[in-house]
């Protein structure tokens, strides 16, 4: 792929992010604000999938963890003292979570497509939502999850056994990422804990990333595209979902992020041009769905 055709596939994608979140100001519904947040991941997941042309997805994880790891260190430094050795392993488990679930969602997006690999992906979070649970009509959401990978496989040619293995990783780290999320947030103030994480998941993924990258990584529109993908995928994100969770109940937000599967397949359509069948289409339903009633029942 050449500089300008790099400079495209994220300079779109860019603007449009850059326009809604100018536009999401304390005026802007937090329903909104949540839709913004999904908008911007997915077409990060985008603009990194166009990225695999020159560099693999180890590479694109590792600018993405780079990104937006020196954005959290800029506006929170975790403080060295204050906190026990157990606070610190809370802290690195948190940034084992976050870098394999990264590392195994772009290793997924590599493969299959963004709809299919996101739908499979969020089966971690729809995992902790029904895990404990006493009540038997929440076996319901997990038997609509369950139907809903059923389908997917029912693609034209199938789907690539390797990308959903890998999205399936990323998954379990999800699940693993929601429950450490919470217990850093307990003994980390702010951000700091999440700083903390990120730089983790930036030195795990350094070898595999810097390694399969080479030189490529010092072009600098590459560096720029990296960039956006950090931006997109992580910081505006972040910043939106914390301005929404102060306006909404938690249970809303949940509600609202379970869309995210569908968001993903519409932007793997316009962006990528990755069309999925009926089965795939019916299966994304299925996850959110799912995803929508597990949330609406859970007691906390």
């Amino acid at each position: 792929m050449s500089s300008d055709s790099l400079r495209r596939s994220v300079a779109g994608p860019l603007s449009r992010a850059a326009t809604l979140t100018r536009a999401a100001g304390a005026a802007v519904p937090p329903t909104w604000l949540v839709g913004i947040s999904i908008l911007s991941v997915q077409l990060g997941a985008g603009v990194a999938k166009n990225l695999f042309a020159v560099l693999p997805p180890s590479a694109v994880v590792w600018l993405r963890l780079l990104s937006s790891a020196l954005v959290l260190l800029a506006l929170a430094r975790p403080a060295p003292r204050g906190h026990t050795r157990s606070d610190w392993l809370v802290a690195a488990g948190l940034g084992v979570a976050l870098a394999t679930m990264n590392y195994a969602i772009y290793e997924s997006f590599a493969r299959i497509p963004l709809g299919v690999a996101v739908t499979i992906e969020f089966l971690g979070p729809l995992a902790v939502a029904v895990a404990g649970s006493r009540r038997w009509s929440d076996l319901v959401w997990v038997a609509l999850a369950g139907t809903g990978v059923a389908l997917l496989g029912r693609g034209e040619g199938g789907v690539d056994l390797a990308g959903v293995a890998f999205a399936l990783l990323a998954a379990a780290a999800w699940a693993a990422y929601i429950l450490l999320s919470a217990a850093t947030g307990r003994r980390f103030p702010g951000t700091s804990g999440l700083t903390v994480a990120s730089a983790v998941g930036v030195l795990l993924v350094a070898p595999v990333g810097i390694g399969q990258g080479g030189t490529a990584l010092l072009r600098p529109e590459v560096l720029l595209v990296g960039l956006a993908v950090g931006l997109l995928s992580s910081v505006v994100p972040y910043s939106l979902e914390m301005r929404a969770l102060r306006r909404i109940p938690p249970r809303v937000f949940g509600i609202l992020m379970s869309l995210e599967p569908a968001a993903a397949a519409l932007v793997g359509m316009v962006v990528l041009g990755e069309f999925l069948t009926v089965a795939q289409w019916a299966a994304v339903a299925c996850v959110v769905a799912a995803s929508v009633g597990a949330t609406r029942s859970a007691r906390t």
